[in-house]
């Protein structure tokens, strides 16, 4: 049977040596965000992931759910119980606005306890996590009275939200949708088409759910131009706040999936149901970008924890499996074998998981910063500049991570043979749920392509450069310290890759947009192992100075320092390989003619 530890310690690490939590007490949010509070938050947080959800993912994946003759959808056996505790606590509240309700902590804090959350158990998790998602946009671009009357139940979680984008015939290509808006004269829209892959759009756990929908209002532009965002909600709220009719919105099926079976992923459809336009006509697709966004930093989230979760199983198989000797003798010759640990293929495949899992939280918390940073710090260059730099790195948070987190739970399935492909293990649940984060909110290939073709050149390449300064200014410092200045040096190097092939892009992508669509999967990747490679210089300088300083738990700050060495001279290495790929170009990639495959 597998297990599960919320990783409280390393998180308390990064949030003290990468993110400097303290240093930002003076910012509105985060003067909540003591030691004492944070420490109760993530230990509280833990315990209810690792005791209430955790034992639920194994059945809940197994009995999934079950869309009723009514349409209605049930969840798994203890889920409803299980988010009445999770409401009842407070814990959809963390970072909601506190003027509806919410608490109002910093985002990197309420990040924290949802790694917890998705590792313990990730169908869960995903009921609630798409309506903070909704609350963001609703904030950013409804009205006071949409705020009013949709936020406050969604922040405690009494009602649900989804996201509504794709239709049958389009994916990506959002200006193809059909799903159609007819103006009434009470201002509300009749809202009639059907969506698809909606996680969440129906189930047991909430009284409402608050369905945000992209469609086109009649006689507007046929593309991405003619798109507004409505809110659909599941049944319709009275002037007094209480709820009243059925909309005329239903789910029609339940996806049959690979993965994530705990979570209804459904078919809606919308017969002229009552919606009410988010924002300006026509500029729906701005609005739910900001959905979007939270949207894709969150996947990148269930790639980290879905990776920690195999990993941490990984780990203990190895320590417990006897199988065969070192191949420097036996390591304890007084039993028939020793233990997976001995083995360095074993070894690779653990070191990879823990330099990269560690690594990925490291940028995950500091990216969940610089959201914060982007609307709280004190002066509107401060708040551009963390604004530039969690643009740039969202797709890279997405897209690096998910790749990552999937590669760590296949590698875990490896280190428990053919024990790892039997479900009693678990770890082929997290294979499978893991996958699904490569996918959707935008596939890995389109973030790579969002990154070299609307990151990188945006503001003339603005945010790449502070990037680049960023590693820069860390490199400088690491390369003062001869604990760090090897590591320092190294990732000088592959920055330095990262901006030759930044280079090549701005050279040869115009004039043969091609090689941007060769290069970009390469690039976002580089681009991963730089930023990964920044969290671990931090990390490593940290680490370095409290063993200098005879402060805290030195074997722990050996281990980071260690992993730091592994992930520089094993991960970092691929840079080269990376940038050669790029200026590669699309000759040959293009060349053949779709009969010759």
């Amino acid at each position: 049977m597998p297990t599960y530890a919320a990783p409280l310690r390393d998180t308390r690490y990064v949030l003290d040596a990468v993110v400097g939590l303290d240093r930002y007490a003076n910012l509105p949010g985060f003067e909540n965000a003591g030691a004492d509070m944070v420490e109760a938050v993530l230990t509280e947080g833990a315990k209810f992931c690792e005791e209430v959800l955790f034992p639920l993912n194994q059945s809940g994946d197994a009995e999934g759910c079950t869309r009723n003759a009514d349409g209605s959808v049930t969840t798994p056996k203890g889920f409803k119980e299980a988010y009445k505790a999770f409401t009842d606590a407070g814990w959809p509240t963390l970072a909601a606005p506190a003027e509806h309700g919410g608490q109002a902590l910093p985002h990197v804090v309420s990040t924290a306890f949802e790694e917890y959350l998705i590792s313990a158990n990730m169908g869960f998790a995903m009921y609630n996590q798409l309506a903070l998602g909704a609350i963001s946009a609703i904030m950013a671009k409804g009205s006071a009275e949409q705020q009013a009357t949709w936020v406050p139940k969604m922040a405690t979680g009494e009602w649900g939200g989804t996201m509504n984008l794709t239709e049958p015939h389009c994916g990506t290509d959002l200006g193809l949708i059909r799903t159609k808006a007819v103006p009434q004269d009470d201002g509300s829209y009749k809202i009639t088409g059907t969506k698809i892959f909606i996680s969440a759009g129906e189930q047991d756990l909430t009284e409402n759910i608050v369905h945000l929908v992209l469609a086109k209002i009649a006689g507007a532009p046929d593309n991405v131009k003619g798109i507004s965002l409505f809110i659909v909600p599941k049944i319709l709220v009275e002037a007094d706040g209480s709820l009243g009719a059925r909309n005329a919105v239903s789910c029609g099926s339940i996806e049959e999936k690979m993965g994530i079976h705990a979570n209804a992923t459904c078919v809606m459809n919308y017969d002229g149901a009552t919606g009410y336009l988010v924002g300006e006509a026509n500029k729906g697709l701005a609005a739910m970008f900001i959905m979007m966004n939270a949207a894709r930093l969150g996947v990148g989230l269930q790639g980290l924890a879905q990776g920690e979760i195999a990993y941490q199983n990984a780990v203990h198989y190895a320590r417990e499996r006897r199988q065969g000797r070192a191949l420097t003798g036996p390591a304890e010759p007084d039993e028939k074998a020793d233990p997976l640990f001995v083995h360095p293929d074993v070894r690779r495949m653990l070191m990879e998981c823990k330099a990269g899992l560690e690594g990925a939280r490291a940028l995950c918390l500091w990216g969940a910063l610089q959201v914060d940073l982007s609307h709280k710090a004190e002066t509107e260059d401060e708040r551009q500049r963390a604004d530039d730099l969690i643009s740039l790195l969202t797709p890279v948070i997405k897209g690096y991570v998910t790749d990552l987190g999937y590669e760590c739970a296949t590698k875990a399935q490896q280190v428990f043979g053919g024990h790892g492909y039997i479900r009693e293990t678990g770890v082929e649940q997290y294979v499978r749920d893991a996958r699904v984060s490569m996918i959707y909110e935008g596939a890995n290939g389109i973030q790579a392509m969002d990154l070299v073709g609307r990151k990188l050149p945006r503001d003339g390449g603005r945010a790449i450069q502070r990037f680049f300064k960023l590693v820069g200014e860390e490199v400088e410092g690491g390369k003062a310290d001869p604990a760090t200045a090897d590591f320092a040096e190294r990732l000088e190097k592959a920055n330095g890759e990262l901006q030759k092939a930044t280079m090549w892009l701005v050279q040869n992508a115009m004039n043969n947009p091609n090689n941007a669509g060769a290069a970009a999967y390469s690039y976002m990747t580089l681009t991963g192992i730089v930023a990964l490679g920044l969290m671990w210089l931090k990390m490593a300088r940290a680490s370095a100075a409290a063993i200098a300083a005879a402060e805290g738990d030195k074997g722990f700050h050996e281990a980071k320092l260690v992993t730091a060495r592994f992930f520089a001279e094993r991960i970092m290495p691929d840079a080269g390989a990376l940038r050669r790929k790029i200026e590669g170009g699309a000759e040959s990639l293009m060349a053949l003619p779709a009969d010759a495959f």
